[in-house]
């Protein structure tokens, strides 16, 4: 009987489901990444997400491998190339938590323009202040997606809704709308000459590390609005604090961190990220954009479906 290691939380339905296509599933939500090293030549399969590093090292010591389930859309944690060579399948999960991320980027986005956090706080405090709480709508303004995967296009989806432009960018895609979506395709340094807002849909590579820095933000409009629910080391974070400061940024929505092990901050982290987050127009979260019990199940159905058609 085949073996499979599911290494982190996940919903029954993928347990039962791989079950019932023949698996002996040991289900180790809490394991750490040495226990995963000293057993994972045990199996055929091994489901993750971010705590376990794919890395050369992991999959030579994963002797039976056929394949890595990953919960979730990165796949900067597995080595790709060396997995092929080795003949083990990848299979990721963004169709699980593509509109869970759209939801929360959107959500993120309206609580910011109507300050309802700063809002929220002062009601409950007995403190009544309507003008400093006024806000901004969404009606009218020009939205960047950049990056039209999964939870790039999601997203558009949500914003149909609203009297908006959006332009939509990705460098490995032919974009082609039909104008009912409200939507066209656009070049990087359109979006950053036009946009109000900025979406960031990316996966972390080499490529999009640290995309959005000083540079980058001098040539967007004055006062652009940043969103981040993909990677925090796309964002140099230093230099998005310089330019909220002087308020080329008008404001950030971000779910992700260049470094989201807070209690590993050294001193200089520590007062980088308090800078950043004593901004009252920085909106942040702790990475759940993806997070939600709907998509708890979407991701686990999502893998059990790549997985079962690999076995068909």
């Amino acid at each position: 009987m085949k073996k499979v290691l599911i290494a982190d939380r996940v919903h029954p339905h993928l347990i039962e489901g791989l079950s019932s296509l023949g698996f002996d599933v040991d289900y180790q939500k809490d394991i750490d990444l040495r226990s995963t090293k000293e057993i994972i030549s045990d199996y055929q399969g091994v489901v993750i997400n971010s705590k376990t590093i794919m890395d050369r090292a992991m999959i030579d010591l994963g002797i039976q491998l056929e394949f890595i389930g990953r919960l979730g859309s990165g796949l900067e944690i597995i080595d790709l190339k060396y997995a092929k060579e080795k003949d083990i399948q990848v299979f990721n999960s963004p169709e699980g938590n593509r509109n869970a991320v759209a939801e929360h980027a959107l959500g993120m986005l309206l609580a910011l323009a109507n300050n309802l956090i700063p809002g929220n706080a002062q009601v409950k405090d007995f403190i009544w202040n309507r003008e400093k709480n006024r806000g901004f709508e969404l009606e009218g303004k020009t939205i960047g997606i950049v990056g039209y995967g999964n939870t790039g296009e999601a997203f558009s989806k949500v914003l149909r809704g609203f009297d908006v432009s959006m332009l939509a960018f990705d460098k490995y895609k032919e974009l082609n709308f039909q104008k009912a979506n409200k939507i066209k395709s656009a070049k990087l340094e359109e979006i950053q000459k036009e946009a109000d807002i900025i979406s960031f849909h990316l996966p972390y590579t080499p490529e999009t590390h640290h995309l959005v820095n000083d540079r980058f933000i001098k040539h967007c409009k004055n006062g652009v609005i940043l969103i981040n629910t993909s990677r925090g080391k796309i964002f140099n974070t230093k230099d998005v604090i310089q330019n909220l400061e002087i308020r080329q940024i008008g404001g950030c929505c971000l779910d992700v961190f260049e470094n989201e092990k807070v209690m590993s901050y050294n001193k200089e982290e520590k007062s980088m990220y308090q800078r950043l987050f004593k901004f009252s127009n920085v909106l942040c979260s702790p990475h759940v954009a993806g997070w939600t019990n709907e998509s708890l199940y979407k991701i686990a159905d999502t893998l059990f479906i790549k997985i079962k058609n690999m076995y068909s």
